[in-house]
């Protein structure tokens, strides 16, 4: 149990409710405690915190297209890496053929995101089919390989040492943000007993990011059945059903899909904008001070970015203020759109991000400035 000192305080001029009702052309930036489930304050600001002149440091805000990393791997374990720590590994993977060899990971528990593409995973558990937007969620150290019906490009989030569960409901009920009915697992049916032959076989193995390879005279995914409680489980981002409030915005915390000891993973998918006109309808300034943040963009505009398409992922390290660009913010100031289009996985991790070292041209160098305001921008051109 974690203990807090106490504090409870309303000073100068400060909204009742926290993001409804600012003070006439402030703007809020919270900071909080535990990734906006602990303690927190919210400031009201005369200008937007975001509005710097430069940025400088280890803390700035970077931005990669992985769509720039074209070339598919036939191994999951030769997917470029993108960020990471002792604790999480994110990797993006193309895959256009089926693959030559089995696959099994000894190092944690994996979960695949299925940004492009559809086909078939094969694994110890039977056969289950895959499309854009599915996560797979496969134990550590389950075999397992995939046959692609269209070109796959995924993005894989190693949990290291560790599992992935499901967030406490609470007293929002056991069937939100999801039904567990909507959990899909494999099946032996008759195209994985189809696939079991005498060939030579080879798995594959991660352990401590170097490879052991297991070869053998047939295919090791050779069961007629099994039983249990744990079992490669897939859902698509279309099953969720996001938790709204049309008087407050809420926090990413919110959006959980997956959690692990040492990081989480939230779903952004559509819903309708906050209705009440004293309500913020769009991510606040804040602080982040307990996680780093990482973003992969799917599908959809993305309401608070700008510069920012499917495919691209960002970081955002502990105690790096941010919040909406400008041309977001302007547009969701003055109204128009009803309801969001975006689709896009969020990682928050407790430990913090490095960034791998990526081909020329991936990086998006103009990140850290897309927050300037314009006439800033202006100013430095």
């Amino acid at each position: 149990m974690k203990h807090y000192i106490p504090v409870a305080k309303h000073e100068g001029v400060a909204s009742r409710q926290a993001h409804v009702a600012m003070p006439e052309g402030t703007y809020d930036r919270e900071i909080s405690k535990e990734g906006f489930f602990g303690p927190s304050a919210v400031f009201h600001h005369k200008h937007k915190p975001t509005d710097w002149m430069e940025f400088e440091g280890d803390i700035r805000p970077r931005a990669f297209d992985l769509n720039i990393l074209a070339a598919p791997k036939a191994s999951p374990w030769s997917a470029q890496q993108v960020f990471g720590n002792a604790h999480v590994k994110t990797r993006i993977w193309r895959l256009a053929e089926k693959m030559p060899a089995l696959a099994r990971n000894a190092d944690g528990d994996e979960l695949l995101f299925v940004h492009e593409g559809s086909g078939t995973l094969f694994c110890d558990y039977g056969r289950l089919d895959y499309r854009d937007g599915d996560y797979l969620v496969v134990p550590r150290g389950t075999m397992w390989r995939l046959e692609p019906s269209s070109p796959s490009m995924f993005l894989m989030v190693e949990a290291t040492n560790d599992t992935f569960k499901l967030p406490e409901k609470g007293i929002l009920g056991r069937h939100a943000i999801f039904d567990p009915a909507v959990l899909d697992t494999p099946t032996v049916d008759a195209a994985f007993l189809a696939q079991q032959d005498e060939r030579t076989w080879k798995v594959e193995v991660k352990r401590r990011d170097r490879l052991s390879t297991v070869t053998y005279p047939f295919n090791p995914l050779d069961a007629i059945g099994w039983h249990g409680d744990l079992s490669v489980v897939r859902i698509n981002w279309r099953d969720l059903r996001p938790i709204m409030s049309h008087r407050l915005h809420l926090p990413p915390s919110a959006h959980t899909t997956f959690l692990t000891n040492r990081f989480v993973v939230c779903t952004f998918v559509p819903r309708p904008f906050e209705s009440d006109p004293e309500a913020l309808k769009l991510p606040f300034f804040h602080n982040n001070d307990d996680f780093d943040e990482m973003i992969f963009y799917h599908k959809g505009s993305f309401m608070s970015r700008d510069n920012i398409h499917p495919g691209m992922m960002t970081v955002h390290p502990a105690g790096f203020t941010h919040g909406p660009h400008p041309k977001a913010f302007a547009a969701a100031t003055t109204g128009g759109k009803k309801e969001t289009d975006e689709v896009a996985v969020m990682i928050d991790t407790r430990d913090a991000i490095d960034c791998a070292a990526m081909p020329a041209g991936v990086e998006f160098e103009g990140y850290v400035r897309s927050w300037r305001a314009p006439e800033m921008k202006q100013a430095a051109e």
